[in-house]
């Protein structure tokens, strides 16, 4: 199967949203997606995000949405916000080629690092990551303030 990975367009925002909602229903969680099409519309047209689209024959199957931050003790660094790959495609290598080209995104941008998180319960995540020796921070705790 070929699979060519390509740069988000404004045009691919819906598609974007659609496998954010299949995510947050993967997560268990899908009434927490609270944020509209015009918010993803607003934060792509001023950089805040980007995105890369996995297709397969045209078709999306799977998404990486990124955007840069700053780590006072690394420097700039690339958030991995969303990594999806449609269901039906899992187990074809599409992940590894689109995980990859967020690490070479990160790399292009001299990106210090490349963060995401992970939940404990998603094993099949979690050891997919482990392939590439990244350092999986059990310490931390995330906070949140919603508003």
């Amino acid at each position: 199967m070929e699979v060519k990975i390509r740069y988000a367009q404004s045009a691919d925002l819906p598609t974007i949203f659609a496998f954010v909602k299949d995510l947050a229903l993967f997560e268990k969680a899908p009434e927490a997606v609270t944020a509209e099409i015009k918010d993803y519309e607003n934060a792509f047209e001023s950089r805040l995000i980007g995105a890369l689209i996995a297709e397969s024959n045209t078709v999306p199957v799977g998404v990486a949405l990124y955007y840069e931050t700053f780590s006072t003790w690394k420097g700039k660094m690339l958030h991995l916000e969303d990594f999806i790959v449609s269901e039906d495609m899992r187990g074809k290598g599409i992940g590894r080629q689109l995980f990859e080209s967020v690490i070479e995104e990160a790399k292009k941008r001299q990106c210090k690092m490349m963060k995401w998180q992970v939940l404990d319960w998603n094993t099949s995540a979690v050891e997919f990551y482990k392939k590439y020796d990244c350092f999986i921070d059990k310490e931390w705790w995330d906070c949140k303030l919603y508003f």
